[in-house]
């Protein structure tokens, strides 16, 4: 799949900034794991963005930001077998996992994962 676009999603939010994004994932989603920008999702999409970028699941739905250069930022929402797959390799590796325990406790800061530089992004 080389484009979003092609695929089958349904727009949640349109025309937001970074952190609009991150709160209505975080508020409307069962788990939430952040990731660092140039995550790679869909086998050929990368994640951009402010980090923590939160990506959200709810059922078999992944819910994420979509950033469209010109449009702005989006909450997509995309719920088929690759995006089980998607939510199953962000519960194996788990880094910065926030579960709706958590989220009603109001304490998202201290579950995030920890900011790393830009060079240590690409050192992965």
């Amino acid at each position: 799949m080389s484009c979003i676009e092609q695929m089958k999603y349904e727009i949640l939010l349109e025309r937001i900034s970074f952190k609009e994004a991150r709160e209505y994932i975080e508020k409307n989603s069962d788990e939430v794991y952040y990731v660092s920008p140039g995550y790679k999702i869909f086998k050929d999409y990368y994640i951009i963005g402010i980090p923590p970028i939160a990506m959200g699941a709810k059922g078999n739905a992944l819910i994420f930001p979509y950033t469209k250069p010109c449009h702005g930022s989006f909450v997509l929402s995309i719920e088929d077998e690759d995006s089980i797959k998607e939510i199953n390799r962000l519960r194996e590796t788990g880094k910065g996992k926030v579960t709706a325990s958590v989220k009603k406790g109001k304490s998202p800061e201290s579950s995030r994962a920890p900011l790393t530089s830009y060079g240590d992004m690409w050192k992965e």
